[in-house]
């Protein structure tokens, strides 16, 4: 296997949380630690060692950046999350517990934490310039309505997922948020297939409940 991080380049990603990926391949690292677990591999970063991070990265970063990109859609903005995500997971991997869950699940709750707080403040910065350009502006009242509902739909949706079980919403997340299939969820959860349709069947069941739709 090709591994495409470096252990200079490394340390100028880890300086700087907006250096571009591709800043981070400039040579090829040992293969020794490949074949161990994320969930090793975590335990040496704590310990501040740059190979182990060196291979979660070239492990995980094209999984990381998938997710990122498909709740932002933004090219450049992606590459900076996802640069953001592992210098989190560098500074803060002492605080990964393996008691609550394997290693991709946690660093993909993280990444999508990450990706819907920048979501949040591209928002917040549009509602900014909207509202200095809306004073001279009269909305049609129709449109307004529409804006409404929209909102409170999806203020819905957020309260009704936050009564999932963990189990639940961290399936439904993955394979309606992250558009990962069932297979690829069955993998990163470390859990059978079978199962995961069982969560996913029964937070649906939930969410439409919550939601009052009754067909």
């Amino acid at each position: 296997m090709t591994t495409t991080l470096v252990s200079r380049s490394t340390s100028d990603a880890l300086a700087s949380p907006h250096a571009k990926l591709n800043d981070m391949a400039d040579d090829a690292i040992p293969e020794a630690g490949a074949d161990l677990t994320s969930e090793e591999l975590l335990e040496q970063i704590a310990a501040g060692d740059r190979t182990a991070f060196a291979h979660l990265y070239d492990r995980l970063s094209a999984r990381v950046f998938g997710l990122v990109k498909r709740l932002l859609r933004d090219h450049s903005q992606s590459e900076e999350v996802t640069q953001e995500i592992f210098l989190e997971i560098w500074q803060g991997a002492s605080n990964y517990d393996h008691n609550k869950g394997g290693a991709i699940s946690w660093i993909l709750t993280m990444t999508h934490r990450r990706a819907v707080d920048r979501i949040r403040a591209s928002q917040a910065s549009r509602d900014r310039d909207t509202r200095i350009g809306i004073r001279d502006w009269e909305p049609d009242v129709d449109v307004v309505s529409e804006n409404v509902e929209v909102r409170v739909e999806n203020e819905r949706v957020k309260l009704a997922l936050g009564r999932l079980t963990d189990l639940q919403r961290q399936a439904v997340v993955l394979a309606y948020y992250g558009g990962y299939s069932h297979r690829e969820v069955s993998e990163m959860l470390h859990i059978p297939i079978g199962t995961v349709k069982t969560r996913l069947r029964d937070g649906m069941i939930r969410l439409r409940d919550e939601m009052g739709v009754t067909s």
